[in-house]
């Protein structure tokens, strides 16, 4: 694990009107590292997380992503580094469009990135599947003949594609029977140990957190209560 930050956040604030959803957060993260945002629903771990990947835009504070302050790029800037911090959401069949192929959905981040080649373009999505856990044959399939566990790994998949340095991910179990929840963590770990990947990760289970995150940062309120 390196120590230099893969991602520094700094006294964030995001506000909706007059809710200030988010307070003044701020944390590092390391490659290869698992750090979590604890706290119940409502607390702004979302909104944090929403802030990180630009999806919705902080109205104060600093987020550097490999060493580059986000918060004030352009969108077009913006969109050249999208591809390296990827989101993994809660529900997995709301990642995944009903209309899509799971082999078109795990492709269409390269082609929208431009990196598609008809040549080894279905051997790289066969191969993103298989590294999730999942038979390459799962690609004819559409969301719904999928199960949670099976579509959630098909999320990740998807996430892979871009080869993200790192992953958000917001809830991505909370959805999932125990024992298919054990499998996708499991699933999670490896990756990181193969590809150095950061994840923040969100969650309110503590004992998901005790077990899975390397630090954890608990929040409430939309302030962090404890480091």
């Amino acid at each position: 694990m390196s120590d230099d930050p893969l991602l520094d956040v700094r006294d964030l604030v995001v506000r909706y009107g007059p809710v200030t959803a988010v307070d003044g957060v701020s944390f590092s993260l390391a490659a290869g590292e698992t750090l979590a945002l604890n706290g119940p629903s409502g607390c702004g771990k979302s909104s944090t997380a929403l802030a990180v990947l630009q999806l919705r835009r902080p109205d104060a504070g600093r987020v550097r992503f490999e060493g580059r302050e986000l918060t004030s790029l352009p969108e077009r800037e913006l969109r050249s580094l999208r591809p390296r911090m990827q989101p993994v959401f809660q529900d997995p069949y709301g990642t995944l469009s009903p209309r899509h192929r799971i082999r078109d959905a795990i492709a269409e981040p390269l082609r929208v990135q431009g990196r598609w080649h008809p040549t080894d373009g279905p051997d790289r999505v066969a191969g993103l599947l298989d590294r999730v856990g999942l038979d390459p044959a799962y690609g004819d399939r559409r969301p719904h003949e999928l199960s949670g566990g099976q579509c959630q790994r098909a999320g990740i998949a998807r996430a892979l594609a871009s080869d993200p340095r790192l992953l958000v991910l917001d809830e991505p179990v909370s959805s999932l029977d125990p024992s298919v929840r054990a499998g996708v963590l499991n699933l999670l770990a490896g990756l990181q140990d193969d590809l150095g990947l950061g994840y923040l990760f969100i969650c309110h289970d503590r004992a998901v957190v005790r077990h899975f995150a390397d630090r954890v940062i608990e929040m409430r309120e939309g302030r962090v209560t404890s480091p």
